[in-house]
């Protein structure tokens, strides 16, 4: 017997999922409020710099979920079938019709709390929301 693959010919799902699963990794679906940070994010950096929303979740400068050897990367995996994915889809799904209220001020960057990048040693952090803190 042989299987054949067939694909989803709906692939306007496939950017919103793309983004979901990111955050999901970089949050872990902790809570709502995190979520929304994160997708104000991602939406202030599409604002501010002109990038689509594809190209800011490719961006392993910014997310470190993405690098294979960060301790986050296998959270990308997630089944779409996850509560807390669902939570994110759903707020990805709201900041892309921009309807998310910016709940972190304009930032566009962000950081573990466990971790202090070189390039955050000179700011002050605008929001601090779970364990990130977000930075203009």
């Amino acid at each position: 017997m042989q299987i054949t693959l067939i694909e989803n010919p709906d692939d306007s799902q496939r950017i919103p999922y793309k983004i979901a699963r990111v955050i999901y990794a970089e949050t872990s679906g902790h809570s709502l409020p995190v979520v929304e940070a994160m997708a104000s994010m991602i939406y202030n950096i599409h604002l501010k710099f002109d990038k689509s929303f594809e190209d800011i979740v490719n961006d392993n400068r910014v997310f470190d979920a993405l690098s294979k050897n960060s301790p986050r990367h296998e959270l990308l995996s997630v089944s779409a079938n996850d509560r807390k994915f669902q939570m994110c889809l759903r707020v990805v799904q709201k900041m892309i019709r921009g309807n998310l209220k910016d709940s972190v001020f304009g930032a566009t960057n962000f950081h573990h709390s466990n971790v202090l990048p070189i390039w955050a040693m000179s700011r002050g952090y605008i929001a601090e929301i779970d364990d990130l803190l977000f930075y203009l």
